[in-house]
Parts: structure tokens; sequence; C-alpha cells
């Protein structure tokens, strides 16, 4: 037990104090996070939208999504992560209090669709920021701290949401709002003075190194090949928030409330082992090894589904899939900052969150067809199936990749 203790707090030892406050930051933002969970519900209750145009209209979060993520990739490298960050949340303050104003179908598509490509631009350039701010070898301590803040706010703000959209759904979107002005004021204030340093730095450093063109990811085919097997993997695991609840409701017959604590046991458990966890990976396994452990433990989580939905199968399974999210995404993005060179780390980043938005829009439609018309048997062992195809694969080019990097940097 000692041990185990040392471990985890060691596994934060070393981070700076920026990387703690782009967590905070990022902490503050996800709890306001609230408007998700219950568009949907605001759309068919409140504004009496067919579930079906509903479903039309929640698409256009996800198109927000890939269209927030290249932008904000291909503005960060022109003008750096810092305005970014700062600009994606204070305009996301308006946009978030418009939302009522709009009542009809084409409308409420228009602001969120709006609304999703100005907050998913903060994505790329807070994964910028991290890599600027980090230490080299606590690079990925660096992302699961975010990721942890993530989890954590996401615990947070479903939970304020359920009850603020109780008493008013206008509460729900000012709420939102005030988070992410506090959000936007924190980062400008700790920020402000290391971004100015942090760019005489820089100015002094290419006085004395010529910084040469680097390529764009678009047209990298080793970096192409990893983010559609980083997609392939996010449909997969996007199942938790769509067809893993449906399949608890019908098929297990949990009850909502049941639903909520196993979810949240989730992201309890992710708060709770990410950072120690990370540390053992980085400690004992290499990127490869670690992918690929991280994704296979996904899959085997859906697909023990297939056979067995106790109680008890139900609570492992979520573990499993805790600790193999754990083991695949923070690395994810510590092999794309890898694979990235100085001057066009915004677009690789912008990329890999290209890959997850298009999960996003696929997984809810595709898992639902297939659960439809085959059953959810085959869905889970199929998926299980998929994710020890992707985990090989990723077992293999992850090695490719970063070799390749290595030469090119040498």
């Amino acid at each position: 037990m000692v041990k185990l203790i040392h471990l985890y707090t060691n596994s934060f030892k070393g981070l700076s104090k920026e990387s703690w406050m782009l967590a905070l930051v990022m902490l503050i933002n996800r709890a306001g996070s609230m408007v998700l969970p219950f568009l949907g519900v605001y759309m068919t209750a409140h504004l009496k939208f067919s579930i079906e145009n509903t479903g039309i209209v929640l698409s256009f979060f996800g198109i927000g999504s890939v269209i927030g993520s290249w932008l904000g990739g291909f503005i960060t490298d022109r003008i750096g992560e810092y305005k970014v960050q700062y600009i994606s949340l204070l305009l996301s303050v308006p946009l978030f209090c418009l939302i009522p104003i709009f009542k009809t179908e084409v409308g409420v598509a228009a602001i969120i669709l709006l609304q999703s490509i100005v907050s998913d631009a903060f994505r790329p350039a807070n994964s910028v920021a991290i890599t600027k701010y980090a230490k080299p070898e606590n690079i990925t301590r660096a992302f699961s701290l975010n990721r942890m803040a993530v989890n954590l706010g996401f615990s947070i703000g479903p939970a304020l949401g359920g009850i603020l959209s109780a008493i008013s759904y206008d509460f729900l979107f000012y709420s939102n709002a005030l988070a992410a002005l506090a959000a936007g004021i924190l980062y400008i204030i700790f920020f402000r003075k290391r971004n100015k340093l942090a760019k005489l730095k820089a100015r002094k450093i290419t006085e004395v190194v010529e910084i040469k063109k680097e390529n764009s990811p678009y047209r990298d085919g080793k970096f192409l090949v990893y983010c559609f097997l980083c997609m392939l993997f996010a449909i997969c695991f996007f199942q938790l928030f769509s067809t893993l609840t449906i399949f608890y409701k019908d098929t297990a017959q949990l009850s909502q409330q049941n639903i909520g604590y196993l979810l949240g046991y989730s992201g309890f458990i992710v708060v709770l082992l990410e950072m120690g966890l990370v540390q053992v990976a980085e400690k004992y396994l290499n990127l490869a090894r670690t992918m690929f452990f991280g994704t296979f433990i996904c899959g085997l989580s859906y697909a023990m589904l297939g056979f067995d939905y106790s109680i008890l199968t139900l609570v492992f399974s979520m573990t499993l899939l805790s600790v193999g999210e754990i083991w695949a995404l923070p690395f994810m993005s510590t092999i794309t900052a890898l694979r990235s060179g100085k001057n066009n780390k915004g677009a690789y980043m912008g990329l890999n969150g290209i890959s997850f938005s298009i999960a996003f829009i696929v997984t809810p439609y595709l898992g639902t067809l297939i659960a439809d018309k085959l059953g959810f048997t085959i869905l889970w062992i199929g998926t299980g199936i998929v994710a020890t195809g992707i985990a090989i694969a990723f077992y293999f080019i992850v090695p490719w990749m970063i070799k390749d990097r290595k030469e090119i940097l040498e």
C-alpha cells in the first residue's frame, strides 16, 4: 500500500506550473460543458422537435467539431496557441448566450455548428500548449493530467446541468457561458507574460538556427495511416457514449440511475488511476506495446459483453475499458507530438483531432444500425475483433513512424 501511494504521488512530480494551469483551465471549461448531454432532451422536450430532426441537428455538432479541429490547428501554426485558446474561450461566451434565441431546426443547427467550430478550435491549440510547457520526458504525463481534468469536468458538468435544466434551460446555457468566461480570464492572466517570454526565447533561437520548412501532415503518408487507425479506435471506443447506454437500458435492464452510477464509476477510475498507470507504462513499456495493450483491452471490455451482462460483468467490463482508455488516448497525443515538427504541431494535432471528430459523427449511427440489424452480441464481439486488429496495426506502425521521425531530425 505504501509503495502504491508512493507511485501515485510520484506520478504528479516534475510537472510544470503551466501544465497544472492548463489542466485547471480545462477543468473549468469542461465542468461548464453541460449543454451537450442535454441538447437532445432540450430539443425534443422543450422545442418539440421530432426525434429524427433532433438527430440531424445533433450531427451538426460533429460536423462543427471536424471543421474546428482543422481550423484550430491551421491558425495555431500561424498566430500561436495562446491567441487561439483565449479567442476560442471568449468567443464561446456570446455564442452560448445566443442558443436560447433560436427556436427552429435550421436556426439551432446553425448556432450549434458555429459553437462547435469555435469550441473545438481550442483543442489543437491546447495540445500544442501542453507540449510547449512540458519537459520532454513529461509530455505524456502532462497530457494525462489534462485528460484527468477533462474527466473530472465531465463528471461535474452533467450533474450541475441536470439541476440547472430542471429549473430552466436558459440557466444551462448562461452557466456554460460563465464557465467559458472564467476559464478565458484565468488563462489570459496566467499565460500573458509567459507567452511573451516564450516568444522572445523562440526569436533568439531562430537567430541562431535556420528554420527549415516542414511538411504538412496531410502529405505525411505514415501519419495519415496512423490517424485512420485512431479514427477506427475512436469508433469502437465512443460506443461508451451512445450504443453502450442503450444496451444497458434495453438488454441489461439497468435503471437510468444505475447507468449513471456505472458511467460515473468509469470517470472515477480514470481520475484515480490514470497518472499512476501512465507512469507504469512509461517505465516498463514502450509506445508500441502501450498502444497495443490499451487498444486490445478496450476491445476485450466490449467483446465480453457478447457472452454475459450480469452486473459483475458490466462493472468488470467498465473497469477494463477505463484502463484501456488510460493506456491509449494520452499516448496517441504523445505520438502525434513526436511525429510533428516545431512549426507544424498545430496542424498535426488538428488532423489527429479530426479523426476523433469523424468518429463522433459515425459511431452513433453505425453502432445502432448494427445492433438493430444483427443484435448486440454481434456488435460487441465484432468490436472486440476490430479492436484487436487495430492493436496489432498500432504495434507495427508506431515504431515505423517514430523511427522515421528520428531519422528526419538527425
